[in-house]
């Protein structure tokens, strides 16, 4: 190939931008494409991740100077599958990579969950994260509250939703979200946990950041904190889930306080068994696990019942099926080999890779996702003698096809416009930035002449 490997890589989160990284650095000259259906990049950094971490500076620090590279163009505001389809992509592109992530919540099957005022995590995240199609309310009218689940993001909610809402006023929170906190009528929340304390799945720095809240009281409930011979093996061999156990074993000891305005309450080896209410969520209802000696856990039926007004499930995420692409939806992840897209036949489709989530599941952290992304593009470059070409190349022929279908896209110059409009509403009200949340206004920013 005389010319560069034209590349697309669909999703401007931090998996499609690795993936981008790590093809710049290779021998092969490269023009890459960061398709993305937000009018702005970072993607899950943005939009998934609790505004108060401070880690996430870092992050989009890195993932910027990334984006920055000129052989590097963000398209934002693409929407795959309704402004360009796979067709399209191949036609314009000699490799296509989906690094979409996962965006929807993962099903409960238990009686009640449907009910109003029972959520999936990502809707509240979504919310207080500004993500332009979320809801610009969020009612909290209940005094306890239910978060099911034992990760990072069930962690991350019960934080959210125990803190005082100016302690937030140093992030980018919109105002709508800020406004949502303050009218928060809630008291105690209560995350339950299906297993015992050396099988959470939160790391150390989520877990310890539970208490660094002015004002909010940590309880752990000594019911249900057991430890069996698996969960002391792991403590013994792994440093994180020592540290994890010796917080919680340090919150237990404490003397209540009494003296704040919220609780939150974390219990251990309580299965969800089913939400309960007529008109709305009154009670949750969970049955009480016991260890059984190699890190499982199995009913004792005995059940409890918590008068409880709102239930946020956080038991993982799911990746959506994109179209024209194969895609197992009992895994929620798009079939491939070593980031090679399958087809029905187990056979590779030529030139179509995915990285990330989509690849993999919702699991893992930031190396995970290195990892990844370093798999796939291996695997892309060594195909690079069968790959079939592009009939259309150009850089500017994509363009032109959005600008005939009417398509108002966003480019990384646009970002740097948004990004300037948020800081200076920030700085207007003595704090960092303030994220923008509709999405037409994002969209006419950045698109603006400056």
């Amino acid at each position: 190939m005389t010319r560069p490997l034209r590349v697309a890589i669909v999703g401007a989160g931090p998996a499609g931008v690795y993936a981008a990284d790590i093809l710049t650095k290779s021998e092969t000259p490269v023009e890459i494409d960061l398709l993305d259906r937000m009018p702005a990049p970072y993607g899950l950094i943005r939009y998934g991740v609790a505004p108060d971490h401070p880690r996430i500076k870092g992050i989009v620090s890195a993932l910027h100077r990334v984006l920055e590279k000129p052989e590097i163009r963000f398209l934002g505001h693409v929407d795959y599958g309704v402004d360009v389809k796979l067709d399209d992509l191949r036609h314009h592109y000699d490799a296509v990579v989906f690094a979409t992530g996962a965006d929807q919540d993962r099903a409960l099957d238990i009686p009640g969950i449907d009910l109003p005022h029972s959520f999936g995590a990502a809707d509240f995240v979504y919310w207080y994260d500004g993500y332009p199609q979320a809801p610009r309310d969020w009612t909290l009218d209940g005094e306890q509250v239910a978060v099911i689940g034992a990760g990072n993001v069930a962690l991350d909610v019960a934080r959210v939703l125990a803190k005082q809402a100016d302690d937030l006023l140093s992030t980018e929170i919109p105002e709508n979200v800020h406004r949502g906190l303050t009218d928060s009528k809630v008291t105690d929340v209560h995350l339950f946990a299906r297993r015992g304390p050396a099988q959470a799945k939160f790391t150390p720095l989520e877990l310890r950041e539970l208490d660094h809240q002015a004002d909010v009281e940590i309880i752990v409930h000594p019911e249900g904190f057991e430890l069996d011979e698996a969960s002391e093996e792991a403590i013994r061999t792994n440093n994180q889930v020592k540290t994890i156990v010796k917080t919680l074993q340090d919150w237990a000891l404490r003397d209540p306080r009494h003296d704040t305005a919220r609780r939150l309450h974390l219990h251990f080896l309580r299965s969800p068994v089913e939400v309960q209410g007529s008109d709305r969520v009154e009670g949750f209802k969970v049955e009480v696990m016991e260890l059984t000696g190699d890190g499982n856990v199995r009913g004792t039926g005995e059940y409890e019942t918590h008068p409880v007004q709102q239930v946020y499930r956080a038991v993982g995420y799911l990746s959506s099926p994109l179209p024209d692409i194969p895609f197992d939806h009992q895994t929620g992840t798009v079939p491939n080999d070593g980031g090679r897209v399958l087809d029905l036949d187990g056979e590779p489709l030529p030139g179509i890779y995915t990285t990330g989530w989509i690849k993999r599941g919702p699991v893992g952290l930031i190396g995970h996702t290195k990892g990844d992304a370093l798999e796939t593009i291996n695997n892309l470059l060594a195909d690079l003698a069968t790959m079939p070409q592009a009939e259309e190349p150009a850089g500017e022929s994509i363009l032109r096809l959005l600008e005939e279908r009417g398509v108002e896209y966003t480019t990384w110059e646009g970002w740097g416009r948004l990004d300037a409009h948020e800081r200076a509403l920030g700085e207007a009200q003595g704090r960092e930035r303030i994220k923008v949340v509709p999405r037409e206004e994002m969209v006419r920013i950045s698109r603006s002449a400056g």
